[in-house]
Order: C-alpha cells, then structure tokens, then sequence
C-alpha cells in the first residue's frame, strides 16, 4: 500500500475539486441554427444593381444569440441556442440571396464589395425575438429605399410579421422566427421591385 502524506492529499483533493467545477460551469456547447433565404418567385427583371448595407440593430440584437421577449419591458436570451452568425450579418446575407433567387436585378451584393450600384438599401431590425407569453416569433424590420448618385431617400417602410411557434426550445423558436424572415424578406423583395 502506497502511503500519500496528508498534505498532498488535500491538495490533490482541491485540484481534483477545481477541475471538476470548471467541467461543470463549461457546459455542452450552446445548439446552432440557421436562417433560410426566402424563395421568391422570379420577378420581371431590372436593369438595375442593388447593394444591401448590414442592418443596424440594438445591442441585445447585435450578436448570436437569440432574444426572448419574457414581458413588456424584459427579454432574455434562449439557453443552450445561437444563431450561426451575428444577427444583422445572417439577415443581409438570407436578403441578398432572397434578391438573387428573385433573379430581379441586374446584380445584387453587400454593401462595400466594389458594386457600383444604382440603388442601396439599408435595414434597421427592431425586433427578431420570440415571445414567451404569446409562443410566437416576431419580426420587424425598418427597409430603406435609397438613390445612390442622388443620396435621396426614395421610400422607407416598416415590415412585421409574427408566426405562432410550437414551443419555446431552441428548434421551435428558431423554425417560427425563419418562418417570420421570410415574409418580411419576400416583402422586402415586392416593395424594392415596385419603387425601381
């Protein structure tokens, strides 16, 4: 028999403690979902070029993780769930390719990536969350219409859209809230198309 003095053994005791609080405050990695691209019938083409900006958005919204509103003047984030991007970056890429399905465009990029556009468009989301009281996905994004060479404001117009979720779990809230994308993006699409 191996005799271990008693002061090693307390800390072996504490080191051994130590690890195992540090697994446990680590946790399984948080479940990561995507937004779809909506898919939009192709719409009489324009001889135009769009550029999109990357949507501005509040802080709570500015990052992965995905809002709950849990009452009128609180929200949380959803445990153990994340977007696959920040927030404002995931939405402008799924409208991009929304524009491209639409085939609308002559071209149809991120703002900054050498376009010289005609036409750009700018987003301010003011809500992207699930509503714990209601089980439902809300969405309501701010698009701007602008003239690029003249800088004028052509249009500007509020798009919402709620969609009643199954739950309250990641799977159910991120299912209800692409649902509740593609409409405002569809939207989007049919107001950009009709101001062009």
């Amino acid at each position: 028999m191996i005799r271990i003095p008693r002061a090693r053994m307390s800390r072996l005791g504490a080191a051994l403690a130590v690890v195992l609080l540090l697994a446990a405050c680590g946790g399984s990695a948080p479940e990561t979902f995507d937004l779809s691209a909506a898919a939009v019938p192709a719409a009489r083409p324009l001889r135009a070029q769009l550029s999109i900006r990357e949507p501005i958005a509040s802080l709570d919204l500015d990052s992965q993780r995905i809002l709950v509103r849990t009452g009128p003047e609180s929200v949380a984030y959803l445990a153990g769930a994340q977007w696959s991007d920040k927030l404002p970056i995931l939405v402008q890429t799924r409208l991009v390719q929304t524009f491209q399905n639409a085939r609308l465009m002559s071209s149809v990029a991120r703002a900054g990536t050498g376009l010289d556009a005609d036409y750009s468009l700018e987003l301010d989301i003011q809500a992207f969350e699930l509503d714990a009281k209601a089980i439902e996905a809300h969405i309501a994004i701010v698009a701007k219409l602008l003239d690029r060479r003249g800088g004028r404001t052509l249009a500007a117009r509020l798009f919402n859209a709620q969609v009643p979720a199954t739950g309250t779990g990641g799977p159910e809230a991120a299912a209800a809230l692409n649902a509740a994308l593609s409409t405002v993006l569809t939207q989007i699409v049919a107001f950009v198309s009709a101001r062009i």
